[in-house]
């Protein structure tokens, strides 16, 4: 009997991108010795990405919080954002296993943030789309398929690799959103989005001021309340929420594009706390503005070389 009782020694795991700008790492992991079964210790490891595992050969013995799993050849599953999970070889037979993480919120522009809520993990888990791989072997077929293909490109770096891994990445979430058993696709009614564009625009417009929840609702001719429920039914995640992730994403192209000073690229994105600009890059980043310049320089020069 597996023990899922003892999570309080749990590693964070920290996830350091192939590339800063697609915010994900891929890789194969081959175990081709015999030896097998569960490790002493057997810890526990998380990470802000959500993961995809998938078996090409072998068992893949899996555990999370709520389930235990064994994966065979051609299985695929889901490990939703913070999810404590701990896996290891569950037969003498070689293993071999693509392991795919990846942070899904920044693959969402404007024209696609009416389904970010299907994936943000902030009102539904990610938990049913495993089931969905169980059931359906045309969508484990296909998944698996796409995801090999990332890590092919991923690895063979040639050129324009990055435009096929962003389209493999955008079929993977269409897969799952026409095939999706939650029964949450009606919630993305292009009336909502439609309802709210003229406070998207005020927001893009107006990013490097102070942007007040009362400076919206005045546009749209709401109240606070129910705009602010309004608002995170519609797009999946809160307002504050949104002005946040829009301001850090000026402040990365700003960061890839010009030479102004950090504290100039705060200001810029129209964060005037440095402490709280700092916080909110490494909430969605994992990193300072410092190293995500560093990393990019880095990949470069092993693009370069």
């Amino acid at each position: 009997m597996l023990n899922t009782a003892n999570l309080t020694e749990i590693k964070n795991e920290e996830v350091v991108y192939q590339n800063p700008l697609l915010f994900l790492k891929i890789w194969e992991i081959k175990h081709d010795q015999p030896h097998f079964g569960i490790p002493e210790p057997w810890t526990w490891h998380w990470h802000k990405q959500v993961e995809f595992l998938v078996v090409t050969q072998g068992q893949l013995g899996i555990q999370t919080k709520d389930t235990y799993t064994i994966m065979e050849a051609g299985d695929i599953m889901v490990l939703g954002s913070s999810q404590p999970h701990r896996t290891y070889k569950h037969s003498e037979a070689p293993l071999h296993q693509i392991v795919f993480q990846i942070d899904l919120t920044q693959h969402f522009d404007l024209s696609t943030l009416a389904y970010l809520h299907l994936f943000s993990e902030l009102t539904h888990s990610l938990e049913p789309f495993n089931a969905l791989f169980r059931a359906n072997a045309a969508v484990r077929a296909s998944a698996y398929r796409l995801i090999s293909q990332i890590c092919e490109e991923s690895q063979s770096r040639q050129i324009g690799y990055e435009l096929a891994i962003v389209a493999a990445i955008k079929q993977l979430l269409l897969l799952l959103l026409r095939n999706d058993q939650r029964g949450l696709s009606g919630l993305t009614e292009d009336s909502g989005i439609s309802r709210l564009r003229p406070a998207l625009s005020y927001i893009d417009e107006h990013l490097t001021e102070r942007i007040t929840v009362e400076d919206v609702c005045r546009i749209l001719n709401l109240s606070y309340h129910y705009f602010i429920k309004y608002f995170k039914k519609v797009m999946g995640l809160s307002f504050i929420d949104y002005v946040n992730y829009k301001r850090i994403k000026k402040a990365e192209r700003l960061l890839l594009t010009g030479d102004l000073s950090i504290m100039e690229i705060s200001y810029e994105a129209g964060i005037q706390n440095m402490a709280q600009f700092y916080k909110l890059f490494k909430r969605y980043n994992q990193c300072s503005p410092k190293e995500f310049k560093l990393r990019l320089r880095d990949q470069t020069e092993v693009r370069v070389e």
